[in-house]
């Protein structure tokens, strides 16, 4: 009697749960139903393949002399399945370099991809950048694996205006679908956090703090049945910013140098048939700060994503 029992109040808080989510889920008052529309499945099960990568690049003067340094990340790849029901997802995420002990960073990447509102963090302690230095007239400097230490943390986050008619979701989380062409202009706020030190014969580091507001426009077009191709700018201009470099004793200024930004790109392919879907998407950060003539800073994150899902 006892577990009967308990099996009902289960069923019953299941059904509750189960009737809340899809009011919620299959809600069209606030959608155009002739551009967007929600799946009619409740389940959607997914595989996805994520390849990262980082760039940073400094450009400036020190005592009259001008030098440059070009430094890149090791690419990350991860394999990640997922099982969404009515909206709420729980996904897996594993790298199978890190597993076999040839990958030793560390790299966290949320996002959150809503119907007004959405955001990408992406946050990376690296020690796997290789590139180069040069300064004045001498000899290119090979920098080796190991030298530049590297924490970075990227934010980007959205509001959409025409967010009955277009979908950013239908996009990246396919938990829409797009059936018409449509456009929305956006509202944009970015930061970004990075500390970097380079050891050599002369220890250089690097911190930074911006944060950035502006608009951009997002587009997605449906060439045909069935297809859905999607394009978005984000630029936002930094409003704040604290920025310090020192080359061993010597602080380097970094002076304000119009425009300085933080811009945020977007890209999605998808095709869908049946309860199937396939696609490619992308998120693109570049960040320009400082003086060319003092020191200028350029920071590049992004990453690449393949997927494929069935709706059940």
């Amino acid at each position: 009697m006892i577990e009967a029992t308990a099996q009902d109040f289960a069923k019953g808080v299941l059904a509750k749960v189960d009737s809340v989510l899809s009011a919620r889920y299959y809600r069209k008052g606030t959608i155009d139903t002739a551009y967007v529309i929600r799946p009619s499945t409740k389940w959607t099960v997914r595989a996805r393949l994520n390849v990262s990568g980082a760039n940073l690049e400094t450009k400036g003067i020190d005592n009259g002399s001008p030098f440059r340094s070009e430094m890149e990340a090791d690419k990350k790849t991860t394999l990640s399945v997922g099982v969404t029901y009515l909206g709420v997802s729980l996904n897996l995420a594993l790298n199978p370099a890190k597993l076999m002990g040839k990958y030793k960073d560390y790299e966290l990447n949320l996002n959150c991809y809503g119907k007004r509102f959405g955001f990408d963090v992406a946050y990376q302690e690296a020690k796997n950048f290789t590139g180069w230095y040069e300064q004045g007239s001498m000899e290119r400097i090979t920098l080796p694996d190991g030298m530049l230490s590297v924490k970075t943390l990227n934010l980007n986050a959205f509001y959409v205006f025409n967010n009955r008619r277009f979908s950013y979701p239908a996009a990246f989380s396919q938990s829409y679908i797009q059936r018409r062409s449509a456009g929305s202009f956006l509202l944009a706020a970015s930061g970004q956090g990075q500390s970097a030190k380079l050891d050599g014969e002369q220890a250089v580091k690097l911190k930074m703090t911006n944060i950035g507001l502006g608009a951009g426009y997002g587009y997605n077009f449906v060439p045909g049945k069935d297809w859905l191709l999607h394009i978005s700018a984000l630029p936002t201009f930094i409003v704040y910013s604290n920025t310090s470099m020192t080359m061993g004793d010597d602080r380097v200024p970094l002076h304000y140098h119009f425009p300085e930004v933080i811009i945020t790109g977007r890209g999605a392919v998808v095709r869908q048939w049946g309860n199937k879907f396939i696609g490619l998407s992308s998120v693109y950060h570049f960040t320009n700060i400082g003086d060319e003539d003092d020191l200028a800073v350029h920071n590049t994150k992004w990453r690449v994503r393949a997927f494929f899902g069935l709706r059940l």
